[in-house]
C-alpha cells in the first residue's frame, strides 16, 4: 500500500502543474514541456470490479464458501488494477501493475488475493534484433501446451514469470527465446524455477519455397527445477519417506510444424513432458506422494483447415496425457487447487465459446491430469472439433438480398482408453483409442439481415455430457449422462439517430439435472455510447418447486471514448464461469456490480 501512495504522491503534483494556467516564465514554460513529454511517453490503465453482495429471500443470506472470509462477511468488495507503462531513450520501457483486493476479494478468487500490493513490474529493452526483460514478463511459446504465462483478470488467474527473458532475431527467418523465472502464485512467487528455450525458423525464408504461404518450424524446451529440502507431506507425519530420489529437474520438449499452402494449411504439435511424482487421489483422504513411481506426459494437437471465399472448414484433434504441470508440486494435488496457480502450462478445453447464458449452463472441461488411484482411473482426454462456416450469396433464394450466414460446429471429447492396476500404482494407456464419452457437442447457427436495419441469429445446439466427470471431478456411469437441447433466437431493430433494439428468446429442455430452463434479453441502445438490458433465465422445469428460480439481471453500461462503466444488479447462477476455456467454479449470490476500465 505505501509503495502506491508514494506513487500517486508522485504523478499528482506533475500532472497538478502542467493544468496551471497562470502565467508562464520561461521557467515554468521549459518545466511544462517536460511535464507533457513525461505524459506523452506515459500509457496505462485502469479497472475496478466492485460488487455489493446482498441478502436473498430466495437464495438465502449472503455467505462466503471460504471459511476464513466467511467470519469477516464483507457485503462489499473490490478487484482493482492499475498498469502504467513508461517509454524513454527511444529503447526503454519500464512498468508496473498494482492489485488491489479491498476489503477482500471477489466470490470464488484465490483467497491469498488480500490488500494492495505492487504486483508486477519490468524493464525492457528493445531494438531490431533484441528484445530484453527483467522483471515480470508474459510467454507462450507455440500453442501453450508446455509453457504460457498469461492474465486473466475475470478468472482471478495471473501467472506471470519473475525473472528474465531474452528475444534474439539475427534475420528475418529465425528467433530465438530465452527465459527464466518463478510463477507469481497470488502476490507470492513459486519456489520452483522454470526456464525455457524457444526457437522459431521460416523454412520458407531458409528454403526459398515460393508455392507456399508459410512454412515454419518451431522448438521448445521448457525446464522446471524444484529443491525438496523439507517434508513432502506436512499435513501427514506418517507419510514422511525419502525424497532424495525424486526427480528435482523436469526436461520437457516441443516440437512444431505449420504449414500454410494458401488454401489449405496444416498446424501440428507434440510435446513431452518430463518424469514427476504424482500423487494419490482426494477421495482417499489427504493425497500422498505415490512412492517410487514418476510419470511422464505428452500431448498432441493437429489443426488442419480449408478457405475459400464464402466457405471454410477447419477441424482440430488434441490427445492430452498427464498434462497438468505446475511450478510448485503441492499445487497439483488433486483438489487442492481450483484456481490453477502456479500452472506453467495452458490445456483449455476446446469446444466453441458460447455466447448465450443457457448454453453457458454445462461446460467443457479438458481433462489433462492423471489420476491412478481415482475410482477407475482417469490418464487425459482424446477429442477434437469440427468447425464451418458457409456463407449463401446475395441473391440467391436463401441469400435474399442482404446475404445470409451459417456455421456449425461439432466437437467430441472423451477419456483417454486405459488400464489401471491400482495395487501397484501402475498404468498403460492407448495411444489413439476413445474411452468412455464425456462430451459431445453439435450447434448450428443461422446470421440473416432482412433489411438495411433488421437482422436475425438462429441458434441450435445439441449436446451429451457426463456432467460430474467432466466438470464436478467426480464419477456417474456414462448412461446417466445429461443430455440437452438449445434453441436462440435473437433478432436486432436499427432505429433512428443510432438507437438500436435487440430481442433475444432461449430454452433449453432436457430429462435430466434440473430440467427446463427459459431465458430472454431486452437490449435497448440509445446512441453510440449508452446502452440499457434486462435478462432474466428462469429453471422452471426443476422437480423441486422451492428450487424453480429466476436468475433476472438488469443495468446498463456508458462509454466515452477508452472509458467505460457499467452498473448491473440481479442474481448469479452458480456453477462453471468459463473465458477461453479455462473455468472456474462460482456459487450462487445476489447483488449490485460497478464495472469501471479505462485507458490512456
Amino acid at each position: 500500500m505505501k509503495k502506491i501512495t508514494v506513487l500517486f504522491l508522485l504523478i499528482l503534483p506533475i500532472v497538478s502543474f502542467a493544468q496551471e494556467t497562470e502565467t508562464e516564465t520561461e521557467t515554468e514554460s521549459k518545466t511544462k514541456t517536460i511535464v507533457k513529454q513525461f505524459l506523452n511517453n506515459l500509457s496505462g490503465s485502469f479497472e475496478t470490479n466492485a460488487q455489493w453482495y446482498v441478502n436473498d429471500a430466495v437464495l438465502g443470506d449472503f455467505d462466503d464458501p471460504i471459511p476464513e472470509f466467511e467470519l469477516e462477511n464483507k457485503h462489499l468488495r473490490a478487484n482493482s488494477y492499475l498498469r502504467l507503462d513508461y517509454g524513454f531513450l527511444d529503447n526503454f520501457t519500464i512498468g508496473l501493475q498494482a492489485e488491489s483486493y479491498e476489503p477482500l476479494p471477489l466470490l470464488s478468487y484465490f483467497p491469498e488475493y488480500k490488500g494492495t500490493e505492487l504486483s508486477n513490474y519490468y524493464i525492457n529493452f528493445r531494438n531490431k534484433k533484441l528484445d530484453i526483460t527483467a522483471g515480470h514478463f508474459y510467454e507462450q511459446f507455440g500453442s501453450g501446451l508446455l509453457l504460457r504465462s498469461f492474465e486473466e483478470r475475470q478468472l482471478g488467474l495471473n501467472n506471470a514469470l519473475r525473472g528474465g527473458r531474452i528475444k534474439y532475431m539475427p534475420t528475418n527467418y529465425l528467433n530465438v527465446t530465452a527465459l527464466y523465472g518463478n510463477n507469481r502464485i497470488g502476490f507470492e512467487h513459486s519456489e520452483g524455477d522454470v526456464f525455457g528455450l524457444d526457437l522459431n525458423v521460416d523454412l520458407k525464408e531458409v528454403l526459398h519455397i515460393e508455392g507456399l504461404s508459410a512454412f515454419n518450424f518451431g522448438a521448445s524446451y521448457v525446464g522446471k527445477n524444484e529443491d525438496f529440502t523439507a517434508p513432502i507431506d506436512e499435513f501427514d507425519p506418517t507419510n514422511i519417506f525419502d525424497t532424495t530420489d525424486f526427480p528435482e529437474l523436469i526436461n520437457s520438449y516441443a516440437f512444431r510444424f505449420d504449414v500454410d499452402f494458401g488454401k489449405f494449411f496444416v498446424n501440428s504439435e507434440y510435446s513431452l513432458k518430463g518424469k514427476d511424482v504424482l500423487f494419490s487421489s482426494a477421495s482417499l483422504g489427504q493425497p500422498k506422494i505415490i512412492e517410487g513411481k514418476y510419470f511422464d506426459g505428452s500431448a498432441m494437437l493437429l489443426t488442419t483447415g480449408y478457405t475459400v471465399k464464402g466457405f471454410g472448414l477447419s477441424g482440430t484433434f488434441r490427445r492430452l496425457e498427464n498434462m497438468s504441470f505446475f511450478s510448485d508440486r503441492q499445487l497439483s494435488k488433486p483438489g487442492e487447487n481450483p484456481y490453477g496457480m502456479g500452472s506453467i502450462n495452458f490445456t483449455p478445453a476446446l469446444t466453441k465459446q458460447q455466447d448465450y447464458s443457457l448454453s453457458n449452463i454445462y461446460l467443457y472441461q479438458a481433462q489433462s491430469s492423471l489420476f491412478i488411484q481415482n475410482y477407475g482411473g482417469q490418464a487425459g482426454e482424446i477429442g477434437g472439433q469440427l468447425d464451418m462456416y458457409y456463407s449463401f450469396k446475395k441473391g440467391s433464394s436463401i441469400g435474399g438480398k442482404y446475404g445470409t450466414k451459417l456455421t456449425a460446429n461439432m466437437s467430441y471429447w472423451s477419456l483417454l482408453d486405459a488400464t489401471f492396476d491400482q495395487a501397484n500404482s501402475s498404468y498403460s494407456s492407448e495411444l489413439f483409442k476413445f474411452g468412455e464419452k464425456l462430451y459431445r457437442d453439435v450447434n448450428l447457427e443461422v446470421k440473416k439481415k432482412w433489411s438495411k436495419d433488421w437482422s436475425s441469429v438462429f441458434f441450435y445446439q445439441n449436446l451429451a455430457i457426463n456432467k460430474n466427470l467432466a466438470i464436478e471431478g467426480s464419477y456417474i456411469p456414462d448412461d446417466e449422462q445429461i443430455n440437452s437441447n438449445i434453441i436462440v433466437v435473437e433478432t436486432t431493430r436499427k432505429l433512428s439517430n443510432g438507437q438500436s433494439i435487440r430481442l433475444e428468446a432461449q430454452h433449453l429442455s432436457t430429462k435430466e439435472d434440473k430440467k427446463n430452463w427459459a431465458g430472454g434479453t431486452l437490449e435497448y441502445v440509445v446512441n453510440r455510447n449508452l446502452a440499457f438490458y434486462v435478462a432474466d433465465i428462469y429453471n422452471y422445469g426443476n422437480d423441486i418447486k422451492d428450487e424453480q428460480i429466476h436468475y433476472y439481471n438488469f443495468g446498463g453500461s456508458y462509454t466515452k471514448g477508452a472509458t467505460r462503466v457499467a452498473l448491473n444488479y440481479g442474481r448469479q447462477r452458480g456453477g462453471l464461469f468459463c473465458v477461453g476455456g479455462v473455468c472456474r467454479i462460482v456459487p450462487e449470490n445476489t447483488g449490485l456490480s460497478l464495472n469501471l476500465t479505462t485507458s490512456f
